[in-house]
C-alpha cells in the first residue's frame, strides 16, 4: 500500500514537470511566432541611453597663469523627434508647441527664418529623425543655456527630445605667442600632438564621465551619472612679457634678413626657467610662423663652441688668456695643404694673447690651442667635454628634443676644425645651457618649462630648479672664460660683438652691460660645406656685473650680408633692454625717451585701468581722465571713449585683452588672429550688436 502511493506521488510529480516544460515550450512558441508583435512593440518602448562625457582638458598657463592654451566649450544642438513624449494624440505636445519653438530659434539664431525652422523640424518630426541638426554650428554656454529653456526643449532629454553634445575647442589667447613649445593638439580628439600638449598629454587630459539613462516609455526605470574630471592645468616657466619681445625681436630680424629660420631663447640664470623661447620659420606663402621647434634640434655650433675648447684647456692648465699666439696672417695649413684652417680676416699684429684672439674669434687660434693641448689624446678632449656638460642629455620638456653629438675625432684635422664648431652637433637649448653655466658660477641647471601641475587652482605636483652640475670646471676657469666672454663685446679693437669700424654698437649698450660669444657657422649641404650659405648665432647673458638671464640668438640662412655680432648681438642687446626695463632693473624711460628724443611712444586705447598700468613708471606727460574707456591724443591728453552694449565699439587701436572685453559686453563674441593692438574689425563699429555674433579682430 505504501509503496503504491510513492509511485502515484512519483507519477503525479513526473507529470505536473513535463506539464510544466510543454507550458514554457508553448510559451516560447507563442511569442515567437504569435505574439511577437506585441513584445517588439513593448521593447521599442524601453530605451537605453548611453553618453560618454569628454573631460575638459588642462590648460597650459604662462609664469602669472595667464592662459596660453584653453579649451573652450562648445555645443552642437541635436534633436530627437522619436521620443514617445512628443506622439502622444491626447496632448499633441509637438504639433502645439512647433511654432513656438521656430519662432524662438530665429529670434536667437537669425541666420535662418522661424519657417525655415519649423520646416526642418516638421520634416525631422514626420521622418522620425533621431539625431537632426537644430543648428548649423555649434555656439556657446550662454546660447546653450537659452536653448534649454525653449519650447518643447525645455522638457529636457527623455520628454523633449533635446540632446546636447558638449565639446571643446582649443584656443591660443596669444595667437603664435610660443606656440611650438605649447603644441598642438589633433583636430577634435584632444589629444597632443607636438610640444608640451604630447610631452604632459596623459596628464592634461582627464577622465572621461559616463551617463547612462534607461527608459519605458516616458518614464526613467535607472539612471547613472559619473561626471568626467577635466585634466590638469600647466603651470610653466614662460613669461608673456619676456617671450613677446624674445618672439617680436626674432621677427623683425628673420624678415629683414629674409632668413630660411630663426630661433630665441632666454633663460633664468639662478634658476634654469626658460622665460622665452621663440621659433620662426619661412612659410611657402612667403610669412614667418612658429612651424617647428628650432631651438632643440640639432645643429654645428659654429664659433659659439669655441668657449667650450678654450675652457677645456684652460682647465687642463694647457694655457693661460695672457699666453701669446701666432695667428698667421689668417691662414694655416695643419696636416692639408689643400684645406687649410682660414679667419674671417687677419688680425694685426699676427701675434696676439690668448683672450685677444678669442674676443677676434680666431679659427686658427682656437685650433692651435686644442691640437697642443689634445692632439696626443684626442678621445681625453671629449671625456673633458663630457665632464664639462657638454654632451648632457638636458631631458626637455618638449618631445623630439635632440642629443648632442661628439664624436672621438677621427684624425688631427678634424680635432682641429672641432675646436670652432665643426663636427660637432648641439640643439641651441644646450648652447644655452652651457653659457648659463657660465653665468651661473660654473652651476649647471637643468632647463625647464613647467612648474607646476594644478587642479582647481592647487598645486598637485610642483617642479623646482635642478643642478646638473655643481661645478663644470675650476672657478679660476670660470673667471677667466667671463673675462674673454666679456672682451668679445667690450673690446673695441678685438671684440666681434663690440662695434663696427664706423663707430656703430653691436652687442654693446649703456644701459645693459652684456657679456657672450658670437659664432658664424657654414651650412652643410649635400656633403660640401658652402661658402656663401652660414647660420649666425650670439649667445651671451646679462647683466654682466650680476647674471639675470641667458639669451641665445640664432639665424638660419639670411639671404643679405651678415654679421652674427651686428645682427645677432644687436638682437640681444635690444632684447636685453627691454627685458631689464620690464623687470624695473632699469627705467623704461632709457628705452623709449632718450635725452636727445622728440618722440613720444604711442599708447593704446582701451580701459583706463589698463592705461594707467601701461604708463606706469614710464615718465611719460599723460594727463588722465576718471572716464572707463579712454584714448591718449596727440596731446598726451586722456579723451573719452563711447562703447555701448547696443552697438559694435570701435576696438581699433586696442590690445587684445580690452577688445575682446569690450565686444562681449555686447553679447557678442570675440575671436583674435595675430598678437599686438587690433589693426582691423569684421563688423563695423556702430553696427547694432546682435547676441552670439563673431566679430574677427585682427592683430598686429
Amino acid at each position: 500500500m505504501q509503496k503504491r502511493t510513492l509511485i502515484i506521488r512519483f507519477a503525479t510529480i513526473f507529470i505536473l514537470f513535463i506539464l510544466f516544460i510543454v507550458a514554457i515550450v508553448w510559451r516560447i512558441l507563442y511569442i515567437q511566432y504569435w505574439d511577437d508583435t506585441n513584445w517588439l512593440e513593448v521593447g521599442d518602448r524601453y530605451e537605453s541611453h548611453n553618453d560618454t562625457i569628454m573631460p575638459q582638458r588642462g590648460s597650459i598657463l604662462a609664469d602669472d597663469g595667464t592662459e596660453l592654451a584653453v579649451s573652450a566649450p562648445k555645443y552642437y544642438i541635436r534633436w530627437d523627434s522619436k521620443v514617445e513624449y512628443l506622439h502622444l494624440k491626447k496632448d499633441s505636445i509637438f504639433l502645439s508647441k512647433v511654432d513656438s519653438l521656430a519662432d524662438s530659434l530665429a529670434y536667437y539664431f537669425p541666420q535662418k527664418k522661424a519657417e525655415e525652422h519649423k520646416r526642418g523640424l516638421m520634416k525631422a518630426f514626420k521622418d522620425g529623425n533621431r539625431n537632426y541638426k537644430v543648428l548649423d554650428s555649434a555656439v556657446n554656454f550662454k546660447q546653450m543655456e537659452q536653448i534649454r529653456n525653449l519650447p518643447i526643449f525645455r522638457l529636457g532629454k527623455i520628454r523633449g527630445g533635446l540632446k546636447i553634445e558638449k565639446s571643446f575647442n582649443r584656443e591660443h589667447p596669444y595667437g603664435i605667442l610660443a606656440r611650438r613649445t605649447i603644441g598642438d593638439i589633433y583636430g577634435s580628439t584632444s589629444k597632443g600632438s607636438s610640444g608640451l600638449e604630447l610631452y604632459y598629454d596623459k596628464e592634461l587630459t582627464g577622465t572621461l564621465g559616463i551617463d547612462i539613462v534607461e527608459t519605458f516609455e516616458t518614464e526613467v526605470m535607472n539612471e547613472v551619472h559619473i561626471d568626467a574630471i577635466s585634466g590638469y592645468d600647466i603651470l610653466t616657466t614662460i613669461n608673456t612679457h619676456i617671450q613677446d619681445i624674445a618672439q617680436a625681436q626674432l621677427k623683425s630680424t628673420v624678415e629683414r634678413m629674409n632668413a630660411d629660420w630663426g630661433c630665441c631663447i632666454i633663460m633664468e640664470v639662478k634658476t634654469g626657467e626658460i622665460k622665452a623661447i621663440a621659433n620662426l620659420g619661412l612659410n611657402k606663402d612667403g610669412f614667418y610662423n612658429e612651424r617647428e621647434n628650432y631651438a632643440v634640434h640639432r645643429v654645428e655650433p659654429g664659433s659659439t663652441f669655441k668657449t667650450m675648447a678654450l675652457m677645456a684647456a684652460l682647465d687642463e692648465g694647457k694655457i693661460k688668456l695672457t699666453d701669446s699666439i701666432d695667428t698667421n696672417n689668417g691662414v694655416w695649413i695643419y696636416t692639408d695643404p689643400k684645406h687649410p684652417i682660414k679667419d674671417s680676416h687677419a688680425l694685426k699684429p699676427r701675434v696676439v694673447t690668448v683672450k685677444q684672439a678669442f674676443a677676434a674669434s680666431s679659427n686658427i687660434a682656437l685650433a692651435k690651442i686644442t691640437t697642443r693641448a689634445f692632439d696626443h689624446k684626442p678621445e681625453k678632449y671629449v671625456r673633458k667635454l663630457e665632464s664639462m656638460g657638454v654632451v648632457d642629455s638636458l631631458q626637455f620638456e618638449i618631445p623630439g628634443t635632440n642629443e648632442p653629438l661628439i664624436r672621438i675625432p677621427k684624425d688631427k684635422e678634424t680635432l682641429a676644425r672641432m675646436a670652432f664648431g665643426y663636427y660637432v652637433e648641439m640643439p641651441p637649448v644646450n648652447i644655452l645651457t652651457f653659457y648659463n653655466a657660465i653665468a651661473n658660477d660654473g652651476r649647471m641647471m637643468k632647463p625647464y618649462l613647467v612648474k607646476a601641475l594644478q587642479h582647481n587652482g592647487q598645486n598637485i605636483k610642483t617642479f623646482g630648479p635642478k643642478t646638473i652640475h655643481s661645478s663644470i670646471c675650476s672657478k679660476s676657469t670660470i673667471a677667466d672664460i667671463k673675462e674673454c666672454l666679456e672682451a668679445v663685446v667690450w673690446d673695441n679693437e678685438y671684440g666681434t660683438a663690440s662695434r663696427t669700424n664706423w663707430g656703430t654698437k653691436k652687442a654693446q649698450s649703456d644701459i645693459v652691460h652684456i657679456a657672450g660669444k658670437t659664432g658664424t657657422a657654414r651650412i652643410l649641404k649635400n656633403g660640401i660645406y658652402d661658402n656663401n650659405n652660414h647660420r649666425i648665432t650670439f649667445c651671451g647673458y646679462f647683466p654682466m656685473e650680476k647674471p639675470q638671464y641667458t639669451c641665445l640668438f640664432m639665424v638660419h640662412y639670411p639671404k643679405v650680408p651678415k654679421d652674427a655680432g651686428m645682427d645677432c648681438g644687436s638682437a640681444v642687446r635690444a632684447i636685453a633692454q627691454k627685458v631689464m626695463a620690464q623687470d624695473q632693473m632699469i627705467p623704461i624711460s632709457n628705452l623709449y625717451l632718450p635725452e636727445d628724443s622728440t618722440m613720444l611712444p604711442p599708447i593704446k586705447r582701451g580701459m583706463n585701468k589698463s592705461v594707467r598700468t601701461a604708463t606706469k613708471g614710464t615718465q611719460v606727460p599723460v594727463k588722465l581722465s576718471d572716464d572707463e574707456w579712454i584714448r591718449i591724443n596727440e596731446n598726451y591728453e586722456a579723451e573719452p571713449l563711447i562703447v555701448t552694449k547696443t552697438e559694435v565699439p570701435n576696438v581699433v587701436g586696442m590690445g587684445a585683452k580690452d577688445a575682446i572685453y569690450a565686444i562681449e559686453q555686447t553679447g557678442m563674441i570675440a575671436q583674435i588672429k595675430g598678437v599686438g593692438r587690433v589693426r582691423t574689425q569684421s563688423i563695423p563699429p556702430g553696427t547694432a550688436a546682435k547676441k552670439g555674433h563673431i566679430v574677427i579682430l585682427e592683430l598686429n
